[in-house]
Formats: structure tokens, C-alpha cells, sequence
């Protein structure tokens, strides 16, 4: 492989660290409720569909927003991992990530008051294709898991603001 990213991870550690004012990033995304329970989403210059399986209402064009959920997770792990192998120097050949997670739908349909609307629970298997001892893996894990965006992002709070306005939808945001 030509590219190398621990030039590129090394390059922006030192860079962030000279000039901390560089290391604020931000990321947005747009959504809009078409028919039924489709949303259309762009993010950047990609349109990304959002639906729900018939089960729940949806016409399962796309897969639904907890599915999204999981699969910012698999991949945030996966790019993580790859990032931190070649910055430590541990060879990696493959990454891959298996993930399922558990709802309980009383609290999304307003059953049971007490029964939150989100995931109970998230597994995941990450496995590695790679000739490095147990223990430098071990160490990868632990560091993956420490710096892993998205997992940071669902094991702790962030605060979240949202408002409601009322109005015409503009032509420009369809």
C-alpha cells in the first residue's frame, strides 16, 4: 500500500499538538421526512435514505436509524483500529466488526413509561486478521476502545439541543 496512514496520523498528532486551535472539527447533516416513515439525509455531497422495515411501520427501502447506529460503530472501530495499528507499528491485515443490539419497544411506542425508547443493549465482535502477539493485540484493544469516537459518543452523555420551529419547508431543502 502506497499510502501510509501512520503518515498521516503521526502528521496530524503533531500538527494538533503544536496548534491546538486546529482540532476542533465539526460535522453536520440534513434530514427530511418523505412518504411514510422515508427520510432523505444528506451528509456532505452523499444522500443517504432512512426507513423502517415493515414490522414497524416503514416500506424498507433503507435501513432504519438504530441500524445506522450500529453500523457508525462497526466502522468507526474498524478505521480506528487501522489508525492505531500503523501508528504503533502493529501489522494488521483485516478488521472486521459484527454487531447486533437489543431494544425493547415498549418505550419507543409509549407502553411502559419506564422502559427507555433506545437500545438495552449493544454487542460486538471485532475480529483481527493480524501475526501480532496476543499482548501487543491486548494493547491495540485497549487503545482502540480508549480513542474510538463513536464509542465515546454511546458510552457517554452528550448533550444534545434540540429546538422546534414552525414554518413552511423551503423548495431549496428538498
Amino acid at each position: 500500500m502506497s499510502f501510509k496512514f501512520k503518515d498521516v496520523f503521526t502528521g496530524t498528532q503533531a500538527a494538533l499538538g503544536a496548534d491546538p486551535g486546529q482540532a476542533q472539527a465539526a460535522f453536520s447533516a440534513q434530514s427530511r421526512l418523505g412518504s411514510g416513515l422515508n427520510s432523505a439525509v444528506t451528509i456532505r455531497q452523499f444522500n443517504v435514505g432512512v426507513d423502517e422495515p415493515p414490522g414497524l411501520g416503514g416500506e424498507d427501502t433503507a435501513p432504519n436509524p438504530v441500524e445506522y447506529i450500529l453500523a457508525a460503530l462497526g466502522s468507526c472501530q474498524e478505521i480506528t483500529y487501522r489508525l492505531y495499528a500503523d501508528a504503533l507499528g502493529i501489522p494488521l491485515n483485516g478488521v472486521s466488526v459484527q454487531l447486533s443490539g437489543s431494544i425493547d419497544l415498549r418505550g419507543f411506542f409509549n407502553v411502559q413509561d419506564d422502559v427507555r425508547p433506545g437500545y438495552q443493549a449493544i454487542e460486538a465482535e471485532v475480529v483481527i486478521d493480524s501475526p501480532a502477539p496476543e499482548a501487543d493485540l491486548a494493547r491495540l484493544k485497549k487503545i482502540v476502545d480508549r480513542h474510538c469516537p463513536v464509542l465515546d459518543i454511546l458510552r457517554n452523555p452528550t448533550p444534545v439541543q434540540l429546538t422546534l420551529r414552525t414554518g413552511l419547508l423551503s423548495a431549496a431543502a428538498e
